[in-house]
């Protein structure tokens, strides 16, 4: 395997700003290997989420080159940039189901990048992606709930609707922006339990972005540290002391 395969994720020199001048990251270097939980905490406003969104271009960078598994992705347009992001699952804050449509259909979503517009529009989708659904959803535990509108789950069953979905496409890495922090703590350590187990049998590398400090120590097997936009932390969990938190988030006081 190539050194690059090996990294999965490569960024170099990433920018982005929202104003000139004004910018919310600042020359970001970072490799993310190609297996693993690897989770980013910081202060809101710091540019955790836009490093996310960044990496498959719901953002646009500034400055800088992010490649996946020797790919480059910054500069894709087009049908290049749709079958890029096929590669790049996205598990969101507040879900992103689609709440018209059926715990089934929802999940298929995951395959509109494989599938033709005229298949998806019909809902006719090949027996092999409906097979593959059923697993994942009997996987994270909503077998039964196949036929239900997505409106009618809880937060803790829609985001394991989002899990299942963003696995549905078969992803090289998987993103999850702030995917606990609309639930509660016995609901947020369940869904991080089951996105660890899933993607580890998977053997997909996922970027975790996460307010929760205790949550990342427990489920990463690395820690990307971020403040003012800059990494100023990386490293297992176990070496994450008072000091870097400090420097993290700041004061001394919230310790």
């Amino acid at each position: 395997m190539s050194a690059a395969a090996q990294r999965g994720l490569e960024i170099r020199g990433l920018v982005k700003e929202y104003q000139p001048g004004k910018p919310v990251l600042r020359g970001l270097d970072l490799d993310v290997a190609a297996e693993g939980i690897t989770a980013v905490i910081g202060p809101s406003g710091t540019g955790k989420s836009t490093l996310i969104r960044c990496i498959n271009r719901l953002v646009e960078p500034t400055a800088g080159e992010i490649r996946l598994h020797g790919q480059a992705l910054t500069g894709l347009r087009g049908r290049a940039l749709r079958l890029a992001r096929r590669r790049i699952g996205m598990v969101f804050q507040e879900y992103n189901l689609v709440e018209r449509l059926s715990v089934m259909e929802n999940v298929l979503c995951g395959r509109l990048g494989y599938t033709p517009l005229w298949r998806a529009w019909l809902r006719r989708y090949p027996p092999a992606d409906i097979e593959r659904a059923f697993d994942l959803l009997d996987a994270v535990g909503l077998s039964e709930h196949a036929p239900r509108r997505a409106d009618a789950l809880s937060g803790g069953q829609r985001q394991r609707v989002g899990i299942a979905r963003a696995l549905m496409q078969g992803p090289d890495l998987l993103l999850a922006d702030e995917p606990t922090s609309s639930l509660d703590p016995k609901t947020a350590v369940e869904v991080l339990e089951l996105l660890v187990r899933l993607t580890g049998a998977a053997r997909v590398p996922v970027i975790l972005n996460i307010h929760n400090v205790e949550l990342a120590r427990r489920f990463a097997q690395r820690i990307i540290g971020m403040a003012g936009g800059v990494i100023v932390f990386d490293g297992p969990p176990e070496a994450l002391e008072p000091g870097h938190l400090r420097l993290i988030y700041g004061g001394e006081d919230w310790l």
